[in-house]
């Protein structure tokens, strides 16, 4: 019994192992796929976001609360930010492409990232009580 319980344990430490180690390698193979196209960095970064996003993805579908009443859901929110969380809840696929697609446009074009970036700092700024000084 007692030999038992020692090889499930090792065989179940060795799977956990096995698959940390593919995850490890996974990330590893993007990168270096990506980064022929693109500078290291941008490659980490792309890297970081796709397990990012998968990690979100997962814990969206698998920590789903099943005792919501659905019925409560079905009222329309308002404004753009609140139908956009509403999707994402309801259909995390559907928002994790969404993400992707922004994330390409966001790469390909580095304009609208710096404007996006600008945008969400000055909205900190202005948040935080911060003014600008101006020389």
């Amino acid at each position: 019994m007692f030999r038992g319980l020692i090889k499930r344990v090792v065989a179940t430490a060795v799977a956990a192992a096995s698959a940390f180690l593919a995850v490890v390698f996974l990330g590893l193979a993007i990168f270096y796929a990506l980064s022929l196209a693109m500078t290291p960095l941008g490659a980490a970064a792309a890297t970081f976001g796709l397990f990012a996003l998968v990690a979100l993805v997962t814990a969206l579908v698998f920590l789903r609360g099943d005792s919501r009443d659905d019925e409560d859901e079905d009222d329309e929110p308002e404004g753009l930010l609140g139908k956009v969380i509403h999707i994402v809840r309801d259909r995390p696929v559907i928002g994790a492409v969404g993400g992707l697609g922004a994330l390409f446009l966001l790469l390909r074009n580095p304009a609208l990232a710096a404007i996006v970036a600008s945008m969400v700092t000055e909205r900190k700024l202005d948040e935080r009580g911060y003014r600008r000084r101006r020389r």
